[in-house]
């Protein structure tokens, strides 16, 4: 998950240039599992199926789907916390 890390780290400093590639490598380093649809890749977390993404494949992304995607993961974290201290 470092690469992963180090990615997230870098979108919440900058949320513009950032590609469909990108995004499948931080959801994928986070443990998302993924499918493809027509023009978009669906990415849903195995353990909380509620942490749902779909992102557009496309050569550069609109800032919302980062933001999206760093909200994402943090939410992951804080349920992941919860789940080790219940």
């Amino acid at each position: 998950m470092p690469k992963a890390e180090k990615l997230l780290e870098k979108m919440r400093n900058s949320k513009a240039g950032w590609s469909a590639d990108d995004l499948h490598t931080l959801y994928v380093g986070f443990g998302f599992d993924f499918r493809h649809g027509g023009k978009h890749t669906i990415y849903i977390h195995p353990e909380f199926p509620e942490l749902r993404a779909t992102v557009a494949r496309h050569s550069t992304l609109a800032t919302g789907y980062i933001q999206h995607a760093i909200g994402l993961i943090d939410k992951l974290k804080k349920l992941k916390k919860e789940a080790d201290i219940k």
